[in-house]
């Protein structure tokens, strides 16, 4: 019983304003202003929400991450150093294939060619191609090309003397 007369009581209510809405257009119109209004609102409000929801969301998952890719780049960047740093001492360094004295610094795609026996005087030997390499670190493709040209005798000598006019 309740129930129909709450469905009766909503019928009417719905009747009288569909009534205002033919009577008075303006009203009509102002009414659904207001109703679209209502929803931004609370399209703006549940987005706000869901906003700051997800980035607090975010930050606890992305924290533990950050802070160990960190840590992780502070351990690659002091290996690269390290590196970098033996590559110039290594010569002096117990070990070395040749006198100190006998190589040059390259860099890339190498780090040394040495030149064993020119710094005493006595006729270069040979010619060696060193690279140096600390940890765990392994050869690039490069310089796994390099190493696979050379050990399989593609290593040329060439004398190249360019003519140069400066139109003299």
């Amino acid at each position: 019983m309740k129930l129909q007369i709450f469905f009766s009581s909503a019928a009417d209510f719905f009747y009288r304003i569909s009534c205002t809405f033919a009577e008075s257009p303006a009203f009509a119109f102002f009414i659904l202003f207001l109703c679209l209004c209502l929803i931004i609102f609370v399209c703006l409000i549940c987005f706000a929400l869901g906003r700051k929801f997800g980035n607090a969301e975010m930050k606890k998952e992305i924290q533990p991450l950050l802070k160990s890719s960190r840590q992780d780049a502070v351990k690659r960047s002091r290996a690269v150093l390290s590196g970098q740093m033996a590559e110039q001492i290594a010569p002096f360094l117990k070990g070395f294939p040749c006198n100190p004295a006998d190589v040059r610094f390259v860099g890339k795609p190498l780090d040394f060619i040495g030149f064993p026996g020119a710094a005493d005087g006595s006729g270069i030997k040979e010619i060696l191609f060193i690279e140096v390499k600390t940890g765990n670190s392994a050869l690039s493709s490069r310089e796994k090309e390099i190493k696979d040209a050379v050990l399989s005798g593609k290593v040329r000598y060439i004398e190249y003397n360019p003519e140069i006019n400066f139109g003299i």
